[in-house]
């Protein structure tokens, strides 16, 4: 039996706004510490390419969510109390 491939859901334009607000807070946090996002993502055994994304705004999963905040030594409450406005 062939398997049919999962074809990826269109996101709408608050939720792709949403994923952006991400990759700008996870640069904020990067910035910190690090000027270079490779230099991080090396550090901390990310793909720097894949990395690299994140901070752009592409979709990211929650385990990976969890393993950048800790190695930016950030709880979620305090990941998400800057640079979101709780709509």
């Amino acid at each position: 039996m062939e398997r049919k491939k999962r074809q990826a859901k269109e996101l709408d334009p608050e939720t792709i706004a949403r994923i952006k607000q991400l990759g700008e807070r996870i640069t904020q946090l990067r910035k910190r510490d690090y000027s270079s996002h490779e230099t991080f993502a090396y550090d901390f055994d990310f793909s720097r390419s894949q990395y690299y994304r994140y901070e752009k705004g592409e979709d990211i999963q929650f385990s990976t969510l969890v393993r950048l905040l800790k190695a930016f030594d950030i709880t979620l409450i305090d990941f998400f109390s800057e640079g979101f406005d709780g709509k």
